[in-house]
């Protein structure tokens, strides 16, 4: 019955309130329901369109006399707050419908009717001649007030047709069968759950523009401000006054479910990105480990770059984890990087003293290359053995002054003798061969450097 009560009050214009004789206090309980729909739906900002606006309330009272007041009176006196010096409840609960049912006084009319036939048991086979001719009177009153209070049904600022009223019946079926007794939130829930859906979109679309990965303090900043504005819309839309509270908090829940796989997404793509630097870094320091010339200042500028690369580039929750791995990569590396680079700058620095020997002896024929290639050679071998171990000599001034002029040879802003060795080595080789197989100017000037003396005999011009 209460289900039949609660649809009949969603989808009528006017709801006749049939009562006969007098009002009870058990009369304007029943009527709750229809004071919360209106205190919950129609009691919107003034402007905005409601979800529907609540039947007119027409009370109907069958009574022959009303103790010389006129129903209008009664229905106001009915509507008196009832003293309650002992605080019961159930008074204090009909004393607010009372309060909300006088502030809807301008939804509301009274009509009485006098009783149609003394033979009530038989109203229903009696003809209009039959009954009291007062009733009949008023009955064609009654209709004329009906006629003049009933409005098509206003659904979200608009009038149903056939189409539309049978969707909105379903609407309000699908909220009332939620449970056993009806109720004004399982309504608001209703009507609230496509605006729901807006908001959320709201909140999505404006996360979605963000690109990832990002700092954890910007992404939750991004977010109270999405989420503020999905609110702020829900806000500024929503039905209902008082049960509203349960869909902002199933807006909040929606939101906090999207926001955590916004965090999770955030965190797998600053991971990616991360691994993806760190494992850069990481072959650079590799290639930096296995240079054919050896050279500090481009380690050092390599392990410079990588770190501020990352730095940069690495952004997002990971952070923190990968610049740990980040410093003890680094740090190894650099540690292996200065051990090898002494050892292996110095058999560079041994092959290289050979070469320039026979360079200078055979192919160039230079002596002042040859004298520095032996004392170079000399110094090395004869120091490591003087002092027991390679070692010793890395802290030698000599040492540090060979390793400064090799650095500069070696690598500088300008050029990269690493990179360029092998076609650097090419070009001299090209070189050398064309010097080494052109024919010798027979009257060339006389060199002013000292060079090893042609052992082959001058032919006499008369031969």
């Amino acid at each position: 019955m209460s289900k039949i009560f609660a649809l009949a009050t969603v989808l009528s214009s006017v709801l006749i309130y049939n009562l006969p004789e007098t009002i009870r206090e058990a009369d304007i309980s029943r009527l709750s329901f229809a004071v919360e729909l209106a205190e919950e739906f129609y009691g919107r900002v003034k402007g905005q369109d409601v979800a529907f606006e609540p039947a007119k309330l027409l009370w109907l009272i069958q009574r022959d006399f009303l103790q010389g007041k006129s129903v209008k009176q009664m229905v106001d006196e009915a509507l008196r707050h009832v003293p309650n010096s002992d605080g019961d409840k159930n008074i204090d609960q009909v004393n607010q419908i009372r309060d909300s049912l006088a502030i809807m006084g301008d939804n509301s009319t009274a009509f009485s009717l006098p009783q149609p036939h003394l033979q009530r048991t038989k109203l229903c086979d009696l003809k209009d001649g039959e009954l009291d001719q007062s009733y009949v009177q008023k009955r064609e009153q009654l209709k004329e007030v009906v006629k003049s209070i009933i409005r098509p049904k206003i659904v979200e600022g608009k009038s149903l047709n056939g189409n539309e009223f049978v969707a909105f019946l379903e609407k309000i079926l699908e909220a009332l069968n939620k449970g056993e007794i009806p109720s004004t939130g399982s309504l608001v829930e209703v009507f609230n759950k496509k605006i729901l859906e807006r908001c959320s979109k709201i909140y999505e679309d404006s996360m979605t523009k963000v690109v990832l990965p990002i700092s954890e303090d910007t992404l939750q900043s991004i977010h109270e401000a999405s989420r503020s504005e999905s609110l702020k819309a829900f806000e500024e839309q929503h039905f209902g006054r008082h049960h509203a509270k349960k869909s902002v908090e199933t807006l909040d829940e929606d939101i906090e479910k999207m926001f955590k796989n916004f965090v999770m997404a955030n965190q797998y793509k600053s991971s990616k990105l991360c691994e993806a630097l760190y494992t850069a870094c990481e072959d650079k320091m590799d290639q930096l480990q296995i240079l054919r010339l050896p050279s500090m200042a481009k380690f050092n500028a390599g392990f410079l770059h990588c770190n501020q690369s990352f730095e940069t580039e690495c952004v997002g929750p990971s952070k923190t984890v990968y610049e740990q791995r980040m410093a003890k990569m680094m740090g190894k590396s650099k540690s292996l990087f200065i051990k090898e680079y002494n050892h292996r700058l110095f058999n560079w620095l041994v092959a290289f003293s050979l070469v320039m020997v026979i360079v200078g002896r055979f192919i160039i024929k230079f002596i002042l290359i040859e004298i520095g290639a032996w004392i170079l050679f000399i110094f090395l071998e004869t120091y490591t053995r003087m002092f027991w171990s390679p070692e010793s000599l890395y802290y030698n001034p000599v040492w540090h002054g060979i390793v400064a002029t090799w650095e500069t040879l070696v690598y500088s802003p300008v050029l990269d003798l690493d990179r360029w060795a092998i076609q650097i080595g090419f070009i001299a080789l090209i070189l050398l061969v064309y010097w080494r197989c052109f024919p010798k100017r027979k009257h060339g000037p006389r060199s002013l450097l000292p060079l090893y003396a042609d052992n082959s005999k001058v032919r006499d011009r008369s031969e």
